[in-house]
């Protein structure tokens, strides 16, 4: 099955570096992706011959794979460059691998939201959907198969694509294989909420590969307790940890652009000024609304403080980003829902003519990111877990004047970052609260040491190096 194209380096996961959106006129706009894993496999650079394999998310996505060369390889035009497959998968099963399963089983297991009295319910439904899931890996594996020279180097990532090691290992033995998760991986009893057969599944999924990547050494741990409980061990399987950083040059450099300066000069304009006519602090927090995330705690714990300290009323803004994710999920929908009116709550409660507590922003707006991110006194980073997240690492990066951090011992970012954190319980309002006392109450010079060493430990694997060293350590 091996490819007469020869990609000596493949790369698959379930989003690619373009995606397309059709104009009037019926033709094809491609816009191009950003992000760790399009700088990571630009590194290698173009005579490696890599290809990238994802999936077609949308019909104008999976117009433009049916219209180039019939499904095979994208354009390199179109693509900014790389070589892309894009595979055109059936809506239904798509939507039932990707929200049926990935998302809403497989995120809630590992980061692990169910509420058990009443969740997860593993009935004929769920078995359909995870027919699908195999169905959707085993047309990655069967696109990396047809494309991958002998001997190639795969790298598979994520919780979307667990069982794709396995089964390239099977149509292709002669390939070397790694997989990369993101995502904290579930402790064992937690993850034998999974039905046995599945949970087997989806680790000797996962040990088809040679070499498995983790963000942290508590999330391989983690994986490694599972298959000495499940599966009787890691067998010849490898584990290493990479956690992936800032990408420092990019973000200095697109942070003094224009629309940063323009959008830091309205983020003003909103905070105000305190009673004395002095400069308000600001508390920032940028996130997806995702239920990991633990926004709703984060505005209690302000509110808390507010309560508490009176002494912060009128001389702090709460700059909350909490941009829409996964809103075709309806548990998604009522927990942004649910972040609109805590937010609203506080601002009836302790809000003043003069004075907004909170300022809530919903649209995603990167360069209104970048902008708070450089004027923050303290950044809130308080997920309930989190495989890394890259926020915590870039606020450092970019702040202006030194930023205090406020981050949960749950995020994989607490391995390298704790020690120059103020770090909290992610389920302690009260808790949580007392730290942002604490961050907001820190010194300038204190601030300004902290965000420097911060800055250092969140940049020490860029993306690029991150991905080079994967690709390093698979080939040997």
């Amino acid at each position: 099955m091996a490819s007469t194209h020869g990609a000596e380096v493949l790369l698959a996961s379930n989003r690619g570096p373009v995606s397309y959106e059709v104009r009037e006129d019926g033709s094809l706009n491609a816009r191009r992706g950003g992000g760790g894993l399009v700088s990571g496999l630009s590194a290698i650079g173009p005579e490696a011959g890599a290809v990238w394999v994802c999936a077609a998310l949308s019909d104008a996505d999976r117009e433009a794979a049916r219209r180039f060369e019939g499904g095979r390889r994208l354009p390199s035009e179109a693509t900014g460059g790389q070589r892309v497959r894009m595979l055109d998968i059936d809506p239904d099963v798509f939507s039932d691998a990707y929200n049926g399963i990935a998302n809403s089983v497989l995120w809630f297991v590992h980061h692990m939201l169910y509420q058990t009295p009443l969740e997860p319910v593993f009935d004929a439904e769920f078995r359909r959907r995870w027919a699908s899931y195999e169905a959707y890996n085993r047309a990655f594996a069967q696109a990396l198969a047809e494309e991958a020279a002998e001997g190639a180097a795969v790298i598979v990532q994520d919780y979307h694509l667990t069982l794709v090691p396995g089964m390239l290992r099977d149509f292709r033995p002669d390939v070397r294989i790694g997989h990369f998760s993101h995502t904290p991986w579930a402790p064992v009893d937690y993850f034998r909420m999974l039905p046995d057969d599945i949970a087997e599944q989806v680790l000797r999924g996962m040990l088809g590969a040679d070499r498995l990547g983790f963000l942290t050494r508590r999330w391989a741990d983690a994986f490694a307790d599972c298959c000495d409980a499940l599966v009787g061990g890691l067998g010849g399987t490898r584990t290493g940890v990479h956690g992936l950083g800032a990408d420092a040059e990019f973000l200095r450099e697109r942070s003094h652009r224009a629309d940063v300066f323009e959008r830091m000069a309205a983020l003003r304009e909103e905070i105000g000024a305190a009673p004395d006519g002095g400069a308000r602090k600001t508390i920032v927090r940028v996130d997806r609304t995702e239920l990991s995330k633990n926004i709703v705690r984060g505005l209690l714990a302000y509110r808390q403080l507010l309560e508490e300290r009176p002494q912060w009323r009128e001389r702090v803004v709460h700059l909350a980003f909490a941009y829409p994710s996964r809103q075709d999920l309806a548990v998604y929908r009522e927990y942004t829902a649910e972040v609109r009116r805590v937010a609203e709550e506080i601002n009836e409660r302790y809000g003043t003519a003069g004075w907004r507590p909170v300022v809530l922003h919903v649209r995603d707006d990167f360069a209104r990111s970048l902008a708070a991110y450089r004027i923050a006194d303290v950044a809130l980073v308080n997920p309930i877990r989190d495989g890394m997240n890259l926020v915590a690492k870039e606020v450092p990066v970019v702040s202006d004047s030194g930023c205090a951090l406020v981050l949960s011992r749950e995020a994989g970012a607490y391995a390298e970052l704790g020690d120059d954190a103020v770090v909290v319980n992610p389920y302690d309002v009260v808790g949580t609260a007392e730290a942002l006392h604490e961050a907001l109450g820190m010194g300038g010079a204190e601030r300004v040491e902290r965000t420097k060493r911060l800055a250092a430990a969140a940049t020490a694997l860029p993306p690029a190096q991150w991905f080079l060293e994967q690709l390093e350590e698979l080939r040997a």
